[in-house]
């Protein structure tokens, strides 16, 4: 009789730990794999700081998405255009858009530290578009990614709120100067055309 109740107990035992660790299990998701070399385009290979909390970011997290990316500044002419670029996130996130933000005093219009960059976009003109720290944009001393952007357009950041569109699997840079506003309509058109374009 002993020996019945020592097995119906680790019966119940055995099927009270399965159990937990199936409710366990269920609860529990893996996190999304990281992109591979090969999946993420050469350009986005990048690790950067984001602007809010200098935490290191590796670009290839948007791997797979059209791409914008900027060169920011605080106190420019072109400034209002941060208004332009949170538009044009808003309306084209949902089919695969992303606008990558980079303040740079090369043009002495970003004095500020990240922090008050931060906040001034924030309140400013309520950017949500990803944004990072504070980088150096053309030049011997530019950043690896904007170095990159350089070399396959054949153009350099000219002034501040200078735009590469980078295609969905990074074959293809255009830049556009300062004076083409995110939003208007010769640069949308370049924008919806890559976000329906075919990914070979």
């Amino acid at each position: 009789m002993k020996t019945l109740h020592k097995t119906i107990f680790n019966a119940l035992l055995f099927a009270f730990l399965a159990g937990g660790y199936a409710a366990w299990a269920a609860d529990t998701k893996p996190a999304p794999a990281a992109p591979s070399a090969a999946e993420c385009p050469s350009v986005l290979r990048y690790t950067v700081d984001r602007l809010q909390d200098e935490k290191p970011q590796n670009l290839c997290q948007y791997a797979g998405q059209v791409v914008v990316v900027v060169n920011t500044a605080s106190f420019c002419g072109f400034t209002p255009q941060y208004k332009s670029l949170e538009a044009l996130y808003d309306k084209y996130k949902g089919k695969g858009l992303v606008v990558l933000g980079f303040p740079s005093n090369d043009f002495s219009q970003e004095p500020a530290n990240n922090q008050k960059i931060a906040d001034f976009c924030e309140n400013t003109y309520g950017v949500k578009f990803p944004m990072f720290s504070k980088t150096t944009v053309r030049g011997s001393d530019a950043s690896p990614l904007f170095k990159q952007l350089t070399q396959i357009t054949d153009t350099s950041p000219k002034w501040n709120f200078y735009k590469y569109l980078i295609s969905r699997d990074g074959k293809q840079v255009k830049s556009f100067n300062s004076n083409t506003d995110p939003m208007e309509k010769a640069f949308l058109a370049e924008v919806e055309k890559l976000l329906v374009a075919r990914v070979n």
